[in-house]
């Protein structure tokens, strides 16, 4: 990942973690845009350790306040009773959920959740439901008015953000006006019941930065840098909003970029699993670069008509050679699409950056078992033959 591709998508982070409009849906989607490759469930999670650096920072009041009482309750049967005491149990039964979920989708998490089309609809469903709530429900009730049942429910609706294009402060936002909340103290429950899952996804996620991830250590720390203080901003700007507005304005936006997404996706135009048709344009910059080792290229044919790797013409036999050349490559040394130097043994290029064979066809790295010789779609998990369409 380069550092532009880091600066836009932390500055997309921030503006859309806190906005009911779901940041890792945004991420998906400015990715493919742009032509840029998923930047990754691991590159998500750590980066939103950002944006929740900036939910402590605001609400550095109001979560010392629970941390503290809520400690001391332990020790204190006085202060179980208090608000900022109740609220810590709230928040650790609230996560229950999500932890939970995550750890047993997470294979789904980082694979066929993050296909476009369901990214799409998620946005558009969801926002309706998002605007019908806000227009219909009577919001009455403050976070005095929190208890276990209301706490886990909110914590349930949080955990709809494991599908990317639904947004945590959507779905938690959306549950808490059905059981009667005021949109600023839901808004505050749910960036507060947020922080031990973000937090604790972004430490899990962790190990899997670098590797054979698109986003290394770099790009990361700059885009989870961005993120953070572009969010800050944004949740100062959003509590203020939420007081005296709807979320209407979210749901148009919800359904508009759903729809739009949907029509690329329906044209051709962006790769539902991949990056977008842009592949050519990074294809030609790989070109460019080999070109200068063209000559030297396993299986590329000299200018001057001599075999691979064969001596200059020198009058002996000069007919042997040549003739054994079409056996000796009898397909293309570079795939047309990627301009990566394809495996004659495999069928497939190898991705320089994650070390991956990528299946063109796809628009996706896949796992190849060289004792099998089959490749493994990683939406469907079926394995098949890559050379089967040679």
């Amino acid at each position: 990942m380069s550092f532009l591709e880091a600066v836009i998508l932390g500055l997309v982070q921030g503006l859309t973690e806190f906005l009911p409009i779901s940041s890792s849906g945004h991420l998906r989607v400015v990715s493919a845009f742009f032509g840029w490759p998923d930047p990754g469930a691991a590159f998500t999670a750590v980066s939103q350790i950002g944006t929740e650096l900036a939910v402590v920072i605001y609400f550095r009041k109001r979560i010392w306040a629970i941390l503290s009482t809520w400690t001391r309750s332990l020790f204190n049967r006085e202060l179980r009773s208090d608000v900022n005491a109740r609220m810590g149990w709230y928040v650790i039964l609230g996560s229950i959920p999500i932890v939970v979920l995550g750890l047993l989708l997470e294979e789904q998490i980082e694979s066929v959740f993050r296909d476009l089309r369901l990214i799409a609809l998620n946005l558009i469903v969801f926002g309706v439901i998002l605007g019908v709530v806000d227009r219909y429900t009577r919001k009455h009730r403050t976070l005095e008015d929190l208890n276990v049942p209301r706490g886990v429910t909110f914590g349930l609706f949080q955990s709809l953000a494991l599908i990317p294009g639904v947004s945590r402060s959507g779905g938690t936002l959306t549950g808490g006006m059905l059981l009667g909340f005021q949109r600023k103290d839901a808004a505050e429950y749910a960036f507060l019941l947020a922080l031990p899952a973000v937090f604790g996804a972004g430490v899990y996620q962790l190990t899997d930065i670098g590797g054979n991830e698109y986003a290394g250590w770099g790009a990361t720390i700059v885009g989870t840098v961005i993120a953070g203080v572009v969010g800050f901003v944004v949740i100062a700007w959003l509590m203020r909003f939420i007081s005296t507005h709807s979320f209407m304005p979210f749901v148009y936006y919800r359904v508009g970029l759903g729809i739009l997404v949907l029509a690329l996706v329906s044209w051709g135009v962006i790769d539902p699993q991949g990056g977008a048709g842009s592949e050519t344009a990074r294809s030609e910059i790989v070109s460019v670069e080999e070109t200068p080792g063209e000559e030297s290229e396993p299986g590329a044919e000299p200018a001057s008509g001599t075999a691979p790797g064969a001596e200059p013409a020198s009058g002996n036999d000069p007919s042997a050679e040549p003739s054994g050349t079409p056996s000796e490559s009898p397909s293309p040394a570079v795939d047309p699409v990627t301009g990566w130097a394809i495996d004659p043994e495999v069928g497939l290029p190898r991705n320089p950056e994650t070390g991956l064979y990528h299946d063109p066809d796809l628009g996706m790295d896949v796992d190849y078992d060289v004792t099998t010789g089959l490749a493994t779609n990683p939406v469907t998990g079926q394995t098949y033959d890559p050379k089967a369409d040679d």
